[in-house]
C-alpha cells in the first residue's frame, strides 16, 4: 500500500452543501444518447418520474395485472408518453427476457464516458465523489452498485472498459432506472486513470479486507474516490498501489467478506454520514 501525504500538499477540495448533484446532471446532459431497452416496473416508474423526457415509447402486457397497471398508470399521470400494449411474446422478444414484469421502455440513454471524456468531467467538480469498480463482472451487483452509487450521490462511476460488465438490460433492471441516470464512464487503463486522479488532488481509498485501517476512521470529506475490486478476487495488484490508503469493514460475524454491491452500500453511506454531519 502506498500511503502519501499528498492531499496535504495539493489541497483537497471539501464538499460543497449541494453535493454537487444539479450540476453533475447538468454537466452530462448534452452528452451523446443511445437507445435501450429498460426492464421492469420499478425501473420504468423511476425514469417516468426523474427523467421522463428520455422515454421514446413504454410497452405493457396486454393482460398486466391490476397491481401493476395502477402503479404504471400513476407514474404516467400527467405525462403524453405513448404506450403500446401487446402480447406477452412480443414484449418477451422486445425485452430480450421473460423477466420483464409486462412492463418496458425504450429509452434515450446516456452512452458511457470515455477516458479523456471523464478527465474533462472530473476537472469539473469541486469536491469530486467517485465510484471505482475494479473488474465488476456479476450485472446484478454492477446494477446494484449504481443503484446506490444514484441514492448516495456519487458524482461518476468508473469501470475498467475490458474487464466489468457492460450496461445490460439485466443491470438496468437492478439498478431500477439508475442506469440511465447515473454517469458512467468507461476506461482503457484504471491505474492510468487513478493516477489521473492523483494528479488532481482526489484522495483514493481502496477496500480489502485484510486492511488495519477501519473505514470509520478515515476522513471521507475531501474530494475522493472509493475503490472496490471484484467479487471475491478484490483489488488487482496495480489497483492496490495506486491506493492512497486501504481500509477494512469491521466484520463481527463468521463471513469474511461482503458482497461487492453490499460493500458499496456500506462504504457510500459512511461517507453521506460524514459529508452531512
Amino acid at each position: 500500500m502506498t500511503t502519501t501525504n499528498r492531499g496535504a500538499s495539493t489541497g483537497h477540495r471539501r464538499v460543497a452543501a449541494d453535493g454537487g448533484r444539479d450540476a453533475r446532471d447538468r454537466k452530462v446532459a448534452d452528452h451523446p444518447t443511445r437507445q435501450r431497452t429498460l426492464v421492469g416496473i420499478n425501473a420504468v416508474s423511476t425514469t417516468l418520474r426523474r427523467a421522463p423526457d428520455t422515454i421514446v415509447r413504454i410497452c405493457r402486457q396486454r393482460d398486466l395485472g391490476a397491481r401493476r397497471a395502477a402503479r404504471l398508470g400513476i407514474a404516467l399521470e400527467g405525462r403524453t408518453i405513448g404506450v403500446e400494449h401487446v402480447g406477452i411474446d412480443d414484449l418477451t422478444r422486445l425485452a430480450g427476457t421473460d423477466r420483464h414484469q409486462g412492463v418496458i421502455a425504450i429509452v434515450r440513454e446516456r452512452s458511457p464516458l470515455n477516458e479523456a471524456e471523464a478527465k474533462d468531467f472530473v476537472r469539473g467538480l469541486s469536491v469530486p465523489l467517485l465510484l471505482i469498480l475494479d473488474g465488476v463482472q456479476d450485472p446484478r451487483n454492477f446494477g446494484a452498485c449504481l443503484r446506490t452509487a444514484d441514492a448516495a450521490g456519487v458524482d461518476l462511476v468508473v469501470t475498467a472498459r475490458s474487464r466489468n460488465v457492460g450496461l445490460t438490460p439485466v443491470v438496468s433492471k437492478v439498478a431500477a432506472g439508475a442506469a440511465g441516470l447515473q454517469p458512467v464512464a468507461e476506461v482503457a487503463n484504471l491505474a492510468r486513470f487513478m493516477k489521473f486522479l492523483a494528479a488532481e488532488g482526489v484522495w483514493l481509498i481502496g477496500t480489502d479486507d485484510a486492511a488495519e485501517k477501519s473505514l470509520y476512521d478515515v476522513d471521507l470529506q475531501p474530494g475522493l474516490a472509493l475503490i472496490l475490486g471484484a467479487e471475491g478476487a478484490g483489488l488487482r495488484r496495480l489497483t492496490r498501489e495506486r491506493c492512497d490508503e486501504l481500509v477494512s469493514l469491521p466484520m463481527r460475524g463468521a463471513v469474511e467478506s461482503l458482497n461487492v454491491s453490499v460493500a458499496t452500500g456500506v462504504c457510500l453511506y459512511e461517507c453521506l454520514r460524514q459529508r452531512s454531519s
